[in-house]
């Protein structure tokens, strides 16, 4: 029996490793022993066999790993090498969700029904890594039967292809509540898929991309779609924040607008190609406004204090 340890190294904090808690699927299947790895002390003096550390940004900071004691060290995920994947064999595996026991209850599953996008966001690497939208695992696979009815899909472009509307239908029918937390993409959207978005049970709210100006007028025709249906549930719109401030100003305020049941996940734009990169101020003090729904929807971001500069003065005072 092997001694393996896992390392997440973006930390436990955000969403569940995929990929690591199939590899402790994996080895578990193998009568391996499997944690999260612990630094050597007195109490864990036994080297582990194999650590497998996987990172998913490449801008988180890596492991020190001269705390542990190991025979072999594994590395992937795209936050190493973007063209890192699991051999099939594991990659079929239901996931060890034992592994985030403080994140995943028995009722909850995670997965994906597609892999890639047909997009090429110039901030986004799944294109390069996954290549086109394509058919990955039925739902029914991923809540295992019924038996995990709630479902964190991951999809990066779900409504791209038939088989993830095919799949979107059946989720439908079979009353799972789910949460696409990638967002999706709103351009897609036709009356009857918005009809299907209006009959799904949400886990908690339904997410759109919404990274350019285009794409506000667009998830807001989506809006207007299934809220025509009767459906009266939140939303939540990935805002990319790039360009000027003011486009990015008036984007986000749309939705500050709407009512307390439109929240936006803003983030600074980070060159994944050029590590030195840093957002200007004015991005990450505009995301801090946005992220924070008391602030949101009560202070509009001109009157938003304390922000970190007069980054934007001409701008602030041109009214």
């Amino acid at each position: 029996m092997a001694k393996i340890g896992i390392i997440d190294v973006d930390g436990h904090n955000g969403y569940p490793n995929y990929a690591l808690m199939k590899i402790s699927a994996y080895h578990k299947s193998m009568g391996d022993f499997v944690e999260r790895a612990k630094p050597f002390d007195l109490f864990n003096t036994e080297p582990y066999d194999i650590i497998y550390a996987s990172k998913i940004f490449s801008f988180t900071p890596d492991a020190d790993y001269s705390q542990y004691r190991f025979k072999e060290l594994r590395k992937g995920g795209t936050g190493y090498d973007v063209h890192t994947a699991l051999p099939t064999e594991i990659d079929r595996l239901q996931p060890d969700y034992s592994l985030y026991p403080e994140k995943i209850d028995h009722r909850t599953a995670y997965g994906f029904l597609t892999r890639g996008c047909p997009n090429k966001c110039y901030w986004c690497v799944v294109p390069k890594k996954e290549g086109k939208v394509h058919p990955y695992m039925d739902v029914d696979e991923i809540a295992q039967g019924g038996k995990r009815p709630w479902l964190v899909l991951m999809d990066n472009n779900v409504l791209a292809c038939d088989y993830g509307i095919e799949q979107l239908q059946k989720i439908v029918d079979r009353g799972y509540h789910v949460d696409f937390n990638q967002g999706l993409d709103a351009r897609l959207v036709t009356p009857e898929i918005a009809a299907l978005l209006a009959k799904v049970k949400w886990i908690k709210n339904i997410r759109f991309g919404c990274d350019t100006p285009k794409q506000v007028e667009e998830c807001q025709r989506v809006v207007d779609m299934i809220e025509s249906h009767g459906s009266r549930t939140n939303y939540l719109f990935y805002t990319m924040l790039h360009g000027d401030i003011e486009e990015c100003y008036e984007r986000l305020t749309h939705w500050a607008k709407a009512g307390n049941r439109f929240n936006v996940q803003a983030q600074p734009y980070i060159n994944l190609q050029d590590l030195s990169h840093r957002p200007p101020q004015w991005q990450k003090d505009m995301a801090h406004w946005a992220n924070r729904k008391q602030l949101f929807h009560t202070c509009d971001f001109k009157d938003f204090t304390p922000r970190k500069g007069f980054y934007c003065r001409s701008w602030f005072e041109k009214e």
